[in-house]
């Protein structure tokens, strides 16, 4: 399949072009579109605000150097998320281009574990999907994906269904198979060393004895040089098995400040892909520190 996943409300017949493959005719008109790029029938595709290109000049390409990890030197052909921004560089009159992010949530497929601590990763991802106004609607790699944009900057948001301890299955292909860099791979997980609804955005780490986050480290070769996002669910109180409160739904009391985590996690990441890690980011990360300190 080469388009991959679209987002618009915009219905593709419109666009009255019988020479588009068939299944995008049937499809919503994507303001994004990923291509295999070898393909005979590819074609420029021009959007309203961004448009996918094919000169291999002007696309987006990461160059499999020797000292590439391993997991980005595969053999199997790499599709390129290739866009062009519609604005121009007001220092050069350039088309601008921007490399995309690969966005993963951690969590459990199925309504069994809906709510639960364990998948506050899917729930992060599923904000950002509705604030963003992207479409989790392709399964790929064993995840379901999402692809739009934060400004300008383009997204591809993913939710693992292998199981969150078999997450690297997911991440490991798409990260591949989409030439995405280490330091564009944000990773979204719950944490117990942090307070409940307590959110902490990193640069790189450890996996933290979190099994998700060693199967994604272990399928990117053991990196650990890729940003991410942590979510506070506390420890479980007294004696109660850890298995079972990782898989028991929050209280009201909890829920709440989960959901207010949640908020103010999508504008980190928004800030985090179109500035980095800057100042910004360490303020954010202190105010989350004292967020629930009492003086």
């Amino acid at each position: 399949m080469h388009v991959m996943s679209c987002v618009s409300k915009t219905k593709a017949s419109k666009l009255n072009d019988t020479s588009l493959p068939p299944l995008l005719r049937y499809l919503q008109l994507p303001t994004l579109f990923l291509y295999n790029f070898k393909h005979p029938n590819f074609k420029q595709v021009r959007l309203s605000m961004l448009c996918a290109v094919s000169a291999p000049n002007s696309c987006i390409s990461y160059p499999r150097s020797p000292n590439c990890p391993h997991f980005l030197r595969k053999n199997s052909v790499p599709t390129r998320l290739c866009i062009r921004a519609s604005l121009l560089d007001n220092n050069n009159g350039a088309k601008v281009e921007y490399t995309p992010w690969l966005i993963v949530g951690l969590g459990n497929p199925g309504n069994k574990y809906h709510g639960t601590r364990h998948n506050v990763g899917f729930e992060m991802i599923d904000s950002i999907s509705q604030a963003q106004g992207i479409l989790m609607n392709t399964i790929q790699s064993k995840a379901l994906i999402g692809i739009g944009s934060i400004g300008e900057v383009p997204i591809l948001l993913a939710k693992p269904q292998s199981y969150i301890n078999y997450s690297g299955e997911a991440v490991g292909p798409l990260a591949a198979h989409y030439q995405v860099p280490l330091r564009h791979i944000l990773l979204v997980y719950d944490e117990m060393s942090l307070p409940n609804g307590v959110i902490r955005l990193q640069p790189k780490g450890g996996h933290g004895h979190h099994n998700g986050v060693k199967s994604v480290m272990g399928h990117l070769d053991g990196c650990r040089e890729f940003p991410r996002l942590c979510i506070g669910i506390g420890n479980p109180p007294g004696t109660m098995d850890m298995k079972a409160f990782l898989l028991q739904k929050f209280s009201s009391v909890e829920r709440k400040q989960i959901d207010e985590a949640l908020e103010q996690g999508v504008e980190a990441v928004r800030t985090l892909v179109l500035q980095g890690f800057n100042h910004n980011i360490e303020r954010f990360n202190l105010g989350q520190k004292y967020k629930y300190h009492k003086v």
